[in-house]
């Protein structure tokens, strides 16, 4: 499954090369974890989420025979962005 999410998106960003696939393997499920470049991000995502809806149903379909789950998780990888400060209580 982590080769076809892989082809899927390197088919469909402009960098390809910035396009890594983790798998997180359970007991019954399997979390993929999808990293692209930031500019890409909105390719893989798609209009209201379409194009990442899509890739998650052929997860589905695909997951059905083997009799496993897969969850897709797009990570947006901020490389500068840092977490904001919780105000320090008196």
């Amino acid at each position: 499954m982590k080769e076809l999410v892989e082809t899927v998106c390197k088919a469909l960003v402009d960098m390809p090369d910035d396009v890594k696939v983790t798998q997180i393997d359970g007991e019954q499920t399997s979390i993929l974890e999808l990293r692209v470049h930031q500019s890409d991000l909105g390719k893989v995502i798609g209009k209201q989420g379409r194009t990442a809806r899509a890739i998650r149903i052929i997860l589905a379909a695909a997951g059905m025979k083997q009799k496993r789950r897969f969850n897709l998780e797009i990570i947006e990888n901020f490389d500068d962005y840092k977490a904001p400060k919780e105000p320090e209580s008196p």
